[in-house]
């Protein structure tokens, strides 16, 4: 995806589902590979059991305003989330969402130009561990838009998690490999030509 615009990405999902991480880790990517990045946590009222948004622009070009109405990529982790990222998707929106079962077709947003249904928690929970499902998440971003390279974004990993890595080294692999999983299934899904 091309950058000389900012790529406008808002990530929503339930207070403790690492939205913020995710959002932080892509702020920290591209401004690894010399890119403008503005990220803008939101919260809920509750911080846990409420929805939490983060907003993030990636730019080559200076960034002239912190806010935006439509995102280029809107990604919501949970029900409520659809709900509250509606107002963002518009007519070049990719909605990203997770392949949740108490999610209605009818409840995903109708304006968005293509929709893709992502299984993050399943394949956590069936191939790594249920912890990592956010960086699968990023991964798929990553992998829908291009807005910044996977060696960036492992290197962003390491810069935020390294001592977590340090620690325990198997972190690092499930980690990255969380990352190149999300990327995969994304790819997978635009090769297929689903919506």
């Amino acid at each position: 995806m091309e950058r000389k615009r900012p790529i406008k990405i808002v990530v929503a999902g339930e207070g403790g589902q690492g939205v913020q991480a995710v959002a932080e880790i892509l702020a920290e990517a591209a401004y690894e590979e010399g890119a403008q990045a503005l990220y803008i946590p939101a919260f809920g009222v509750e911080q846990r059991g409420g929805v939490s948004l983060a907003f993030l622009q990636i730019s080559e070009q200076p960034i002239a305003s912190p806010k935006f109405e439509k995102g280029n990529i809107v990604v919501a982790l949970s029900e409520r989330a659809i709900h509250r990222t509606r107002q963002y998707v518009g007519p070049e929106t990719v909605f990203i969402y997770d392949d949740l079962a108490d999610i209605k077709e009818e409840e995903l947003p109708r304006s968005a130009s293509r929709v893709l249904s992502i299984p993050a928690i399943a394949t956590a929970k069936s191939e790594l561990h249920p912890r990592v499902f956010n960086i699968v998440i990023m991964g798929a971003v990553i992998g829908a838009t291009g807005v910044v390279p996977v060696d960036k974004a492992k290197k962003a990993l390491e810069k935020r998690l390294g001592y977590k890595f340090e620690q325990d080294p198997k972190l690092r692999e499930l980690n990255h490999r969380a990352l190149e999983r999300g990327v995969e299934l994304v790819s997978r899904i635009l090769e297929g030509g689903e919506r």
